[in-house]
C-alpha cells in the first residue's frame, strides 16, 4: 500500500500551503554533510549549539522515525498583508502574526490525518506512522524541501520556490508510508545574480551558499544573547528584530503575495510600534503586543539590548 502523491498535494492545498512535494526518506548526501560538517568546524553556528547535536538524526531521518520511506515537504506563505512603516523599527516578516510553530505544525497535523484517512481500514496492512516538524528537530529543512521539488537553496541560504519567492515558513512529515510518486529537486535559477550577497549588511554571506551566522544581524537580534558586536551595532540601522534584507533584495520576491492565512496578519498594535514607545517597554507590554509571537524567541532582555542601541543611533 501506497499514499497517492497527487491526493497529498491536494490535501494540501485545501489546507493552504502553497506547495508541497515528496521525497524518498533516504539518508542525506555526502555533499550536504560535509557542508553542514565544515560549517560546524568554523564555528559559524555561534551559540546555538544544538546545531551541532544531533548529528546521525540530522542526516539520515531513519533516526527521527524508524522504518522511515518518505518525506512529505510543505511551504507556508508568510508575507505580509500590511507592513510596517519603513521608518520605524523593523521587525522580520516572518514574526508579524502568530507564532509559526503552532500555526504550521496544526496544519501539518491535518494533512497527515487526511492520509491516515485515505489507508484502507481492512487488508490487515498497519496504519503508518508519522512524525511532523516545523523548525523544530534535528532535520535539515531546506535540503528537504529541495528534494522533494518545492524549490532551490539560493545564494543568500533561504529556499526560493519559482514564482513565488521565499517568504515562507517550511514544515515536514516524515512517515514510514511509501509514497506512489517522489518528485525530483529543482535546478537552481539564481544565474549570475549576487544582490544578497551585496546587500547583506555585515557580510554575513561571506559567498554563495554560505551564512556566518556569527555576523548576521538575525541571528544576533533573535538568538544571541550577549552584548551586539560594536561594528553589527554600527550596521543595525532600525532593525530591532530579524532583518529581512537577503529576502529584500531578491528579484524572485518580487512576484510575492500576500499571504492569505489569517493567523499570520499582524495585530494593531504591533503594526503601529514606534521607536519612541519602545523606549520605556515593560514586560507586561512586550508580553501584550508579542503574545504567541517568534519574537518571543529574542526574549525581553534581548528586545531591550537591540532598543537601547536603537535609541542611541
Amino acid at each position: 500500500m501506497k499514499l497517492s502523491a497527487d491526493y497529498i498535494k491536494e490535501k494540501a492545498r485545501a489546507l493552504g500551503f502553497s506547495a508541497c512535494g515528496m521525497a524518498e526518506a533516504v539518508p542525506v548526501d555526502a555533499e550536504e554533510v560535509s557542508r553542514l560538517d565544515r560549517w560546524l568546524a568554523k564555528g559559524w553556528q555561534g551559540e546555538m549549539h544544538y546545531m551541532a547535536n544531533h548529528r546521525d538524526l540530522r542526516t539520515d531521518p531513519d533516526g527521527l522515525v524508524p522504518g522511515a520511506r518518505s518525506v512529505i515537504s510543505v511551504a507556508l506563505n508568510y508575507y505580509p498583508t500590511q507592513r510596517r512603516d519603513p521608518a520605524d523599527p523593523h521587525i522580520a516578516y516572518y514574526a508579524y502574526g502568530k507564532d509559526y510553530h503552532i500555526v504550521v505544525k496544526e496544519k501539518l497535523h491535518q494533512l497527515w490525518q487526511a492520509c491516515l484517512e485515505s489507508w484502507p481500514q481492512e487488508g490487515g496492512e498497519p496504519q503508518p506512522e508519522a512524525r511532523c516538524f516545523t523548525d523544530s528537530a534535528p532535520l535539515l529543512e531546506r535540503y528537504w524541501a529541495w528534494k522533494a521539488g518545492l524549490g532551490w537553496i539560493g545564494k543568500n541560504t533561504q529556499l526560493i520556490l519559482p514564482g513565488q519567492g521565499s517568504f515562507f515558513f517550511l514544515g515536514e512529515i516524515v512517515t514510514t508510508a511509501a509514497i506512489d510518486r517522489y518528485d525530483t529537486p529543482q535546478r537552481n535559477r539564481c544565474g549570475r545574480c549576487t544582490r544578497c550577497l551585496e546587500a547583506c549588511p555585515t557580510q554575513a554571506l561571506t559567498a554563495a551558499h554560505q551564512l556566518n551566522a556569527t555576523k548576521c544581524l538575525s541571528y544576533l537580534t533573535i538568538e544571541y544573547r550577549g552584548e551586539l558586536p560594536p561594528e553589527a551595532a554600527a550596521r543595525l540601522g532600525n532593525r530591532l528584530y530579524g532583518c529581512d534584507t537577503c529576502q529584500l533584495v531578491c528579484p524572485w520576491n518580487r512576484k510575492a503575495i500576500p499571504t492569505a492565512e489569517e493567523a499570520f496578519a499582524p495585530s494593531d498594535k504591533l503594526l503601529h510600534l514606534k521607536k519612541e514607545s519602545l523606549i520605556h517597554l515593560t514586560k507586561e507590554e512586550y508580553n501584550c503586543i508579542f503574545a504567541k509571537s517568534a519574537v518571543k524567541r529574542a526574549k525581553y532582555e534581548g528586545l531591550m539590548r537591540t532598543i537601547n542601541h536603537l535609541i542611541k543611533s
